[in-house]
């Protein structure tokens, strides 16, 4: 995009012309405009039509002028609406003189609505003869050039819109990601599950082990926090007798930024009471198969060179096993003394207290988790690290708990869940030991959550799944960010005042 002086001129040239529109009776900026289709449909029913056969179907469309080509009395242009992309053919003695006299003065980027009729030229393109014209809305900054403008990722990320017009694949990605949402909740509507809404701001976080966002509350004169999880929440909602429900939500944890991580991200979680993590298991990959065939995408996807495989069933591995497949040190032979040896052979940092299951932790995510391309479910952590997750039936050591690794990236995170209220209550009180000793991400103890699981919560099983690496996955997009439409970015240094930018 130009910048300086060049910039500034275009700017005052763009703003010149809006003025003299007006003082001619053009309006610039319209308030509506009827339209009958979308490009892509005009496509499809025209698709078979023959070299140079005009069919008089009167067709009404609206989008942005993408590309221009002037020729005397005769001019072409390529127009864009969100479905795709047609050529505009515009002769004066079809038009008349004053609409276009007034398409001579319309630039890329320009917003224009047009009516005509449908013929395919000599060259094998669907056109439309341009019958009438309406200027919509007029664009003041120019577009980036099409081959040049938007390469700098970040520009891309900072002014979305302008990614959004000039690049129809995030336009594509975007679209997709709308509709797995959507088949996601029919998946789950048609299983009886019941949507919710859980509060964004919480006087205690919990549900996961994460650091939050402070904020205050000024008329309750408390402090509060953006929420990390859900979770807490929802399985009130199961104690109290809503016995399978999910909220697609958004969670903010105050960490670090990469391609896999923001911090302000979407989660689907869902709790269904009678069930269990071997049921959630197979619940699961059902779930995401039925939402890839609806997508049209199959059971075969290719991300980031990598061929994966969704076909059922997806294998299943344990905690312990992955760490010594991956690692080669077979833990399970190894005493309490010589996993806590590790760290200082391998150069671990261990957060709070050195314990032989954040040992382990540590040797699954070094070692371990990126080996997990295909579709996988790694069964049974340890129950030190899994604080709202049952005990594993004849191995208390370990927790009923399942992560979903799909292209090496943590994807899902399901529990069979903690309803004893007593056994919650030593966990949160260990985590806040954790905390004392440095800790930051250890739960608060939440007593009013206690309370309800005092009143009795059924056997029930919990699933969390991360939208936007879902979408990175059925997108090949190697960022987070290139799946989300405003992700966080550092502020602009010695950022000008926007009437003073000639970018």
């Amino acid at each position: 995009m130009p910048g300086g002086e060049r910039g500034v001129q275009i700017l005052e040239t763009a703003k010149e012309e809006i003025k003299k529109l007006r003082e001619e009776g053009i309006e610039p900026y319209a308030y509506k405009y009827d339209r009958d289709s979308y490009i892509n449909e005009i496509h499809e029913k025209y698709k078979d039509i023959k070299v140079d056969e005009l069919i008089e179907d009167y067709v009404s469309i609206a989008g942005r002028l993408m590309a221009i080509r002037r020729h005397g009395k005769a001019s072409f242009a390529h127009i864009s609406d969100i479905s795709g992309t047609i050529q505009l053919y515009i002769k004066k003695n079809e038009v008349g003189d004053f609409s276009y006299n007034l398409f001579k003065r319309l630039n890329v980027g320009d917003i224009i609505g047009v009516k005509g009729y449908i013929f395919k030229t000599r060259t094998g393109e669907l056109t439309i003869l341009v019958k009438e014209l309406t200027l919509l809305s007029k664009s003041i900054r120019p577009l980036p050039e099409k081959w040049h403008g938007l390469r700098d990722v970040e520009t891309r990320y900072r002014k979305r819109y302008l990614d959004l017009i000039v690049n129809p694949r995030a336009r594509e990605i975007f679209i997709l990601r709308s509709k797995l949402i959507h088949y996601m909740r029919d998946f789950l509507d048609e299983h009886d599950f019941l949507e919710v809404e859980t509060p964004i701001l919480q006087p205690l976080y919990g549900g996961a082990m994460a650091k939050p966002f402070k904020t205050y509350h000024n008329a309750l004169d408390m402090e509060m926090y953006l929420r990390i999880a859900p979770e807490l929440y929802l399985k009130r909602l199961i104690v109290g007798g809503l016995e399978k429900v999910y909220e697609i939500n958004k969670n903010f944890r105050n960490e670090g930024i990469s391609i896999r991580h923001n911090p302000e991200f979407t989660m689907m979680e869902l709790y269904e009471a009678y069930n269990d993590y071997i049921g959630m298991m197979k619940f699961t990959e059902e779930m995401i198969v039925a939402i890839l065939e609806r997508l049209g995408l199959g059971t075969k996807l290719t991300y980031q060179e990598h061929e994966l495989d969704f076909s059922l069933p997806w294998k299943r591995i344990t905690f312990i096993e992955a760490i010594e497949e991956y690692s080669g040190y077979k833990v399970s032979e190894m005493s309490d003394e010589e996993i806590l040896s590790l760290p200082d052979k391998l150069d671990m940092e261990i957060v709070g207290g050195v314990t032989k299951y954040k040992v382990l932790k540590e040797l699954f995510e070094t070692y371990a988790e990126d080996n997990f391309i295909q579709p996988t479910f790694v069964m049974d952590y340890p129950t030190e690290i899994s604080p709202l997750s049952k005990k594993k039936r004849g191995n208390p050591e370990f927790a009923e708990r399942f992560e979903l690794f799909i292209a090496g990236q943590e994807v899902g995170n399901a529990y069979s869940e903690l309803n004893d209220p007593e056994d919650q209550l030593q966990r949160f009180l260990k985590q806040q030991e954790e905390k004392k000793k440095g800790d930051v991400e250890a739960h608060e103890i939440d007593y009013d959550y206690i309370e309800a699981l005092e009143y009795g919560m059924p056997p029930t099983a919990g699933l969390g799944i991360g939208i936007d690496r879902l979408v990175m996955i059925v997108t090949d997009s190697p960022s987070i960010r290139e799946v989300i439409l405003f992700p966080h970015l550092r502020r602009e240094k010695d950022k000008e005042d926007l009437s003073d930018k000639g970018e």
